[in-house]
């Protein structure tokens, strides 16, 4: 951070959470970040950092952009939102009902290439068996 009101550039946000600066513009323009702009440099303050750690552990647990966004902008509204915790708490149900559902499927096709594999190998047993049968003279 720099000494001017706890400021930092974005090869400084971009170093401290090791992801690339075309990501954090990416982010900018989704209006998820709101740096401002002295000439062509992006000053962000500890606002930003907070805002970007929350991007990247919201898309972590599977969140969209859109619905990052949608939280920020209820934040923004009334940071102590009734309507902010009741969306996010509908948001991990829903993110919960969709993992549970993959695993789900994880698990099925886990066991469908088990049976394959099975299959495969007692047809393998049986071919070998076949090709090292009694020779004939």
């Amino acid at each position: 951070m720099n000494e001017q009101a706890n400021t930092i550039t974005i090869g400084e946000l971009s170093k401290q959470f090791d992801v690339t600066t075309r990501a954090i513009r990416f982010y900018e323009e989704q209006g998820l970040l709101h740096p401002v702009r002295e000439g062509t440099h992006r000053i962000y303050y500890a606002k930003d950092t907070v805002r970007l750690k929350l991007i990247l552990r919201g898309k972590r647990l599977g969140f969209s952009l859109a619905e990052i966004k949608t939280l920020f902008a209820l934040y923004d509204t009334d940071p102590n939102s009734t309507v902010q915790l009741e969306t996010m708490l509908e948001l991990t149900q829903q993110k919960r009902e969709t993992l549970n559902q993959q695993l789900h499927d994880i698990q099925m096709l886990l066991a469908e290439l088990d049976e394959v594999e099975a299959r495969c190998k007692e047809e393998l047993l049986e071919l070998s068996s076949h090709t090292r049968g009694p020779k004939h003279a």
